[in-house]
């Protein structure tokens, strides 16, 4: 069995069939914490957020606290794999990825996938990997859309889920931060329509833009008040006489530029809100009922983009199917990104949670 922890490695998976009913050739990075047991049922599925990676845990992991030898997930006890989402562009298909049909990258081609397909990817991957059933499924924002459509879709082999700061379906609001995102990214003259790769030049102000718009959903008021109010850079130094806070927004614009794809961004945000866990199988309730594990929801007090009753509709959910589940809040001035921040809080729920797991 696999016993590795970096780099990132890549499994090809074959052709697969989208939603959409396109067929891909399909490819997964992703790594391992720990060992597979030879029974193959020890393993705890880690799933990224919008602009994450496989890298969870190690250096510049991205739930590193939470992950290794003794932590609130244990790699001594559990083998944590972590995939990169279909879609994205740090090594399982996306945008990028070369087309067989043409030899080029696919760029504005790619097709539309789902939550759904990056699911199934993922069931794709850890059965080549042997694995049998999952001990546990976690991840917080889009990870947390896919932890729910891995127990309405693969039940028999998710024992236990773990959503954080998520929600059955999009609500208006996060739909409406989204498209202001994707809208910042058409409307750079450098996008042509996706097919920027071939074109010759990359939507920067556009990617970067977006990036910008999310930055202010992902946090609070209160966050942003206490870090910079309305402090001015001063004379001397980078940006001088601007906004503290405009020189974050750019700052971390420009990081993104620097390390992301646009037609990346767009596939992956337009899979999020698209997805609604019940939206055809007949309500959440329904979708859920033939997950019979337990459940521990997070939701985190400050969060404006997926705020708590989102988190609590789930809850109600579960319980309404009869399953264990255990609502824990982190409170947090950070919003939306205090599950990449608050660790003390998030250890002592999860090592709880993952404690009471049948060996």
């Amino acid at each position: 069995m696999p016993n590795v922890s970096s780099p990132s490695l890549v499994q090809p998976l074959g052709v697969l069939r989208l939603e959409s009913g396109a067929d891909l050739e399909v490819e997964a990075a992703y790594e391992i914490y720990g060992r597979i047991s030879p029974a193959g049922d020890n393993a705890v599925l880690v799933c990224h957020a919008l602009t994450g990676s496989a890298r969870a845990a190690g250096e510049q992991g991205w739930w590193d606290p939470l992950i290794g030898p003794g932590a609130a997930i244990d790699t001594n006890r559990y083998a944590v794999i972590c995939s990169n989402i279909l879609a994205s562009c740090y090594g399982t298909t996306g945008p990028r990825s070369v087309d067989p049909a043409t030899g080029r990258s696919y760029g504005g081609r790619f097709p539309t996938v789902t939550v759904g397909d990056m699911v199934a990817v993922q069931h794709a991957l850890v059965q080549k990997l042997g694995v049998r059933s999952l001990a546990c499924v976690t991840g917080g924002s889009l990870g947390g859309l896919q932890v729910l459509e891995w127990a309405a879709r693969y039940p028999e082999m998710a024992r236990s889920i773990m959503p954080v700061a998520t929600n059955l379906a999009h609500a208006a609001w996060t739909i409406a931060f989204n498209e202001c995102a994707r809208q910042a990214i058409r409307n750079d003259p450098g996008y042509l329509d996706g097919d920027y790769i071939h074109r010759g030049t990359t939507p920067h102000r556009g990617l970067a833009l977006a990036r910008m718009i999310a930055m202010i959903s992902y946090r609070s008021a209160q966050s942003f008040g206490e870090r910079f109010g309305r402090q001015v850079t001063p004379p001397g130094e980078e940006d001088s006489g601007r906004f503290e806070v405009e020189s974050y927004l750019h700052y971390q614009g420009g990081k993104l530029v620097e390390r992301f794809d646009a037609n990346a961004y767009m596939r992956i945000t337009e899979a999020m809100d698209a997805y609604d866990v019940g939206g055809a199988r007949g309500g959440a309730q329904a979708a859920l009922a033939p997950f019979r594990g337990p459940a521990l929801v997070m939701g985190i007090d400050s969060d404006i983009l997926y705020p708590v009753w989102q988190q609590q509709e789930i809850v109600e959910v579960l319980k309404a199917n009869g399953n264990a589940v255990s609502y824990r809040e982190i409170h947090s001035e950070h919003g939306h990104d205090a599950f990449l921040m608050e660790w003390a809080q998030l250890d002592r729920h999860i090592r709880e949670f993952m404690a009471a797991l049948p060996a």
